[in-house]
């Protein structure tokens, strides 16, 4: 599969620029097929680091020559909505908050403490330790703590 292919040609790419490859599809038109990359690492993927995945993919794209006819080139970060479901995204996303939708319908917000067997462990607002199980889950997803977005503590008004 092409796919594969792409992803051992981005292997070592992404090693020497610390990133992760979550994800890559190719598809589109009979004109002009779209490549699409996401990668990511722990604290976020600077600009400049997904133009120099860039770069290097289609340098290496093109020596290959595995793509028949035209195509788009689109290297991108998740976003915020990008589900976790891996050891490795948790422990990427150590310290940033979650939201797990639970599969009853409820959610669960809390900060992200690392993988647990099978899951995670989120602390809540109060400090309580929670481990969420996938097989529990329909999503989990990182969030913003609007408390903390400014760089400070939330104060209690008086």
């Amino acid at each position: 599969m092409i796919e594969e292919r792409i992803k051992e040609l981005l292997a070592p790419i992404a090693a020497e620029l610390g990133v992760d490859v979550l994800k890559v599809s190719l598809g589109g038109g009979d004109h002009r097929q779209l490549l699409r990359v996401v990668v990511d690492q722990a604290g976020g993927v600077p600009f400049e680091t997904l133009e120099r995945v860039s770069r290097a993919l289609s340098l290496q794209l093109d020596a290959e020559d595995l793509i028949s006819g035209r195509y788009h080139l689109e290297v991108t970060s998740p976003g915020l909505d990008w589900p976790l479901e891996t050891e490795a995204d948790f422990r990427r996303h150590e310290g940033e908050m979650l939201r797990a939708s639970m599969a009853d319908g409820t959610s669960v917000c809390g900060r992200n403490l690392g993988p647990a067997e099978g899951g995670v462990r989120i602390a809540d607002e109060s400090g309580a330790v929670r481990e969420i199980a996938l097989d529990e889950t329909t999503k989990i997803v990182r969030t913003v703590d609007w408390g903390r977005s400014d760089g400070r503590k939330k104060r209690k008004s008086r």
